[in-house]
């Protein structure tokens, strides 16, 4: 006999999993279906951001600054460190600790909600049945009033350079090299080819990302995208621009890349290469027969402002649906699913501020607007700038690459985007995240006091800048 639920969630991610406990908060009966198997054998729920995404790479990320800064960084503050080794197996266990702690405190947040836990491949037919192939073998059928997809997304694969799981790899397999390649190739420079570049130059690769157009982060605002390539151009990133690739051959455990650029025909050989062009939902195989749901020609699943698809009480949250592929947008949109099925009024995600950081050294973060985007739509703004050189707090830890830049519009003075470059700008960026929420204006920042020395003063100095008054640099007063 059929399993039946109020809700049936397809997915664990931090869209589908954050959706499955606000459903039992709100007194829903629960179920979660997830495939996900974690190095013990067992069920891992958290998605790729918990498994082979967020949370891995950023705990790479730390542990390889942690060896940069001791390599070059901790003798200008009077730290000199003899003998310096990377111990590459017990960082990648320090990661697999994290993920596995991280994904085990899912499942015990599901057992604490009270949620019925499925562990398998779930496939939506009609009249809202859920189909689960069991990892272990056996079969369930689930029937819910109520369908949240959230099953996410997978790397994009390249024909002319495909996985094999050994030489070529994609985001998954870079976050596991067992020796840190000589020499690293990486087909791509968007958010996760950078951060795992970034990785492997931190830890001795000589590193080459390719890229098929001459604009670098074409996504961010036009003044950090030049600022960001010469940065990590001078910490040793190579970079091959408006390339096209051609063919990859793997031989004797290397892989030589044919491409083509203003100069001609190339070649380069590599010990290991990543492909990291994107990513794409997983609806594939995710339905059978008349399940209502619409899916466009990309694999999008086609949803309402309230992530409700063509079919009343089907909901499809996170990776499968339009904005950005960001797991905190996914984690949003599960609460709305969920409130909406619990019958409350909620408001819609608002996609034009969806927070975005990337975590290199220096990290990038924005919400809003950029300038092209309001020149293209004939806003008129004022902008303001300040540099992190400038502010006393990250002259104190000697990082001070990058600086915040503040769009405001030119009548109303709201602000319509901010823009950071520089220490901590993940941080930072919620600031500005919260205030433009509450359709803060430049002068409403410039008013607020901020406590000194800290980074966040930077953002408070930009916000001055709007109106030309920016306290610690030179600058004419706007008219």
């Amino acid at each position: 006999m059929p399993k039946e639920f109020d809700v049936v969630v397809i997915g664990a991610g931090p869209g589908g999993y954050v959706a499955a406990i606000r459903c039992t908060q709100l007194g829903l009966k629960t179920a979660c279906v997830d495939e996900w198997i974690g190095a013990n054998g067992k069920p891992s729920p958290g998605g790729t951001c918990l498994n082979v995404g967020c949370i891995p790479s950023k705990a790479l990320i730390e542990s390889s600054e942690l060896y940069e800064h001791a390599s070059h960084g901790a003798a200008a503050h009077g730290v000199k460190i003899k003998d310096i080794q990377l111990d590459l197996k017990t960082m990648l266990a320090r990661k697999d600790k994290v993920v596995s702690e991280l994904t085990s405190g899912v499942a015990a947040l599901f057992m604490a909600n009270k949620i019925t836990f499925f562990h398998g491949r779930g496939v939506l037919k009609a009249n809202k049945t859920v189909d689960v192939s069991l990892v272990e073998g056996k079969s369930e059928t689930l029937v819910g009033k109520n369908i949240i997809i959230a099953t996410g997304s997978s790397p994009t694969e390249l024909g002319l350079a495909p996985f094999n799981g050994d030489t070529i790899v994609d985001s998954t397999g870079a976050l596991a090299f067992s020796k840190v390649p000589k020499k690293l190739g990486v087909i791509g420079a968007g958010v996760i080819a950078l951060e795992l570049g970034s990785v492997w130059r931190r830890l001795g690769s000589d590193v080459t990302m390719f890229k098929s157009r001459d604009n670098f982060l074409p996504t961010a605002d036009a003044q950090v995208g030049p600022d960001a390539l010469k940065q990590f151009k001078a910490q040793g990133l190579d970079f091959c621009m408006g390339v096209k690739i051609t063919a990859s051959t793997v031989k004797n455990k290397k892989v030589t890349l044919e491409y083509e650029n203003k100069a001609g025909k190339q070649k380069a050989t590599f010990d290991k290469l990543v492909v990291a062009v994107g990513r794409k939902p997983n609806t594939n195989g995710l339905f059978e027969g008349e399940s209502g749901v619409l899916v466009n020609e990309r694999g999008f699943i086609e949803v309402d402002e309230y992530c409700q698809t063509a079919v009343e009480g089907i909901y499809a949250i996170g990776d499968v649906v339009r904005g950005p592929m960001l797991a905190h947008k996914g984690s949003e949109e599960g609460v709305v699913a969920a409130e909406r099925i619990a019958g409350h009024k909620v408001l819609p995600i608002d996609l034009d501020l969806v927070p975005s950081v990337i975590y290199t050294a220096p990290e990038i973060a924005w919400v809003g607007k950029t300038e092209q985007e309001l020149k293209d739509a004939g806003v008129k703004y004022r902008t303001g700038s300040f540099p992190f050189n400038a502010n006393g707090r990250a002259r104190a830890i000697n990082d001070t690459d990058g600086f915040i830049k503040v769009l405001a519009d030119e009548k109303t003075d709201r602000v319509l985007g901010v823009h950071m470059i520089g220490p901590q700008a993940s941080e930072l960026i919620m600031q500005a995240k919260i205030a433009m929420d509450f359709g803060t204006s430049s002068e409403d920042l410039a008013m607020t006091m901020f406590a000194h020395p800290t980074l966040s003063e930077t953002f408070h100095e930009a916000a001055l800048s709007v109106d030309g008054r920016a306290i610690h640099a030179m600058q004419a007063k706007k008219k």
